[in-house]
């Protein structure tokens, strides 16, 4: 009997838990697994990567491969671990919403900057996830099965603006399907450094996690790297040495307008993420530097709101657009640099 009991303990203390599950896409090329899983997994390294596999913890179609196995379109593969993952339920919390529209099938909400959208690593309470829980019940998951109740699409913590639930499988389905098929209407407006040569453009290039600081999105030259991105860019005020631009995405991958903009030399305002929380325009002198200085406390984070969003209703089929303004922090900001450009144009003249 002891020794019995003994083979259990020894089975249970060599047992693995599955903490990633992941299926290549059809359109994938052959891409190294250790590249792949830091492009997949958040704050993964390629030395934990490579670990990993040495010890036998990342399986394709359920068995062990090397670091450098080339991926395949439809493969499975699973990293392993002996700890177990940690619980991922969707707790419910009584945190206000900003609800612009509501009916049957969806609801759009104006979030404030601050809020994660989905519960993830160190923020796993106070997101509009927890708080779509405890306001409606019955909301369906996420395509791909993941504990997001009704959302199709997401917004950086510090971002501010619309997004669209939806409330049914249904509208779940067909909010989807226009995602990927790109057709939704998407505006948002950034504050940005610099000024443009040109008053609109567009920037083009894949974009995928940097392998030097994975908390950055950064624009691959290498084709089979990241994924395409297209940002339109469109200036709608000059403040010589900002630009309050619109953007409209073709596109909705992680960091887009953020990465985009610093790819193209124009950082958003106070992104301290890629690079805007400095003074990269104007003057060295300390009013100007205290004017930047007051401007990053009115609005302390990226400059960048979603300002608009069109589809078809999934139940009437009718084109439905939602517009918002802009936050207290970011029309104050443009606010004072509009007044301060006007001193500028006075005295230059």
């Amino acid at each position: 009997m002891r020794e019995e009991e003994e083979n259990v303990n020894e089975t249970e203390d060599q047992e693995l838990y599955e903490h990633y599950r992941i299926q290549v896409d059809k359109g994938q090329g052959l891409l190294r697994i250790d590249k792949f899983l830091m492009l997949r997994i958040e704050n993964a390294s390629r030395t934990k990567i490579q670990n990993a596999a040495e010890a036998g913890c990342i399986l394709v179609n359920e068995r062990p491969v090397k670091s450098n196995y080339k991926v395949k379109p439809d493969d499975i593969i699973s990293v392993v671990l002996p700890n177990p993952p940690r619980d991922t339920t969707v707790y419910q919390e009584n945190i206000p919403l900003d609800i612009v529209y509501e009916d049957e099938a969806l609801l759009i909400v104006n979030k404030k900057p601050g809020m994660v959208v989905h519960p993830g690593f160190n923020n796993y309470t106070g997101t509009l996830v927890n708080a779509l829980v405890y306001h409606f019940e019955h909301l369906p998951v996420s395509m791909n099965g993941e504990k997001r109740p009704g959302l199709v699409h997401r917004i950086d913590k510090e971002t501010s603006g619309l997004l669209v639930i939806s409330k049914n499988e249904l509208a779940m389905t067909h909010l989807a399907r226009q995602f990927y098929d790109h057709s939704i209407e998407r505006s948002y407006q950034a504050l940005v450094w610099g000024d443009f040569d040109e008053d609109e453009g567009t920037i083009e290039g894949n974009l995928g996690r940097n392998p030097k600081d994975r908390l950055q999105m950064i624009v691959f030259q290498d084709p089979e790297m990241g994924k395409p991105a297209i940002t339109h860019w469109k200036v709608i005020e000059r403040f010589h040495y900002a630009t309050l631009i619109e953007c409209k995405l073709e596109t909705g991958r992680t960091h887009q307008i953020r990465a985009h903009m610093r790819y193209i030399g124009h950082p958003i305002f106070n992104d301290k993420t890629y690079g805007g929380d400095q003074i990269l325009k104007g003057t060295q002198l300390p009013k100007f530097r205290q004017f930047i200085q007051n401007l990053f406390d009115v609005i302390p984070r990226q400059a960048l709101h979603a300002k608009s969003l069109g589809f078809i209703h999934p139940t009437t089929g009718k084109h439905v657009f939602f517009d918002s303004e802009l936050p207290d922090d970011f029309q104050t900001c443009i606010n004072k640099w509009r007044s301060t450009a006007l001193a500028w144009n006075l005295m230059s003249n």
